[in-house]
């Protein structure tokens, strides 16, 4: 009996294990991603004050360099989430305009979230812009409904 309970407790520590390792692979995938997702966040939000999303302006936004923004469209571009005009700036693809949309969407639905807890909004905004890549569907979707269900009860 004692074989058995070493044998679930080295299983439990197993899986424990595992679950940590993909924990590691999730989050460096996670801030791999996160770049692409601030970028296309800020130039769809450049486009819309201004009509089009400068280099310049992006570097400036962001507190980086010109020559890692220009690195960064460089790599967007071959992900076809932007096109480069000469003379004219920075434009979303449908592709990265959808990307923009859902990191929008998915920041305004985690600040909603962070704010039904009781953080300050502007807090909440703050925060959000790191969960919000950091958080799977399935978290996404147990916040929906409980800010739905949330919703409901209030009503």
């Amino acid at each position: 009996m004692s074989t058995l309970k070493k044998t679930a407790t080295t299983s439990e520590k197993f899986n424990e294990t595992d679950l940590q390792v993909h924990g590691f692979r999730q989050t460096r995938h996670n801030r791999r991603l996160e770049l692409v997702e601030d970028y296309v966040e800020l130039i769809a939000d450049l486009i819309s004050k201004h009509g089009e999303a400068r280099q310049v302006d992006i570097a400036r936004e962001l507190g980086v360099a010109q020559p890692t923004v220009s690195k960064m469209l460089k790599r967007l571009a071959a992900e076809e989430m932007i096109v480069q005009r000469p003379y004219r700036g920075v434009f979303l693809t449908d592709k990265g305009t959808k990307l923009a949309k859902h990191c929008r969407e998915r920041h305004v639905l985690v600040k909603t979230f962070l704010v039904a807890l009781g953080v300050p909004a502007e807090v909440a905004s703050i925060d959000a812009e790191g969960i919000e890549h950091h958080v799977s569907e399935q978290t996404i979707s147990a916040i929906k409904k409980f800010l739905h269900s949330d919703d409901a009860a209030r009503n």
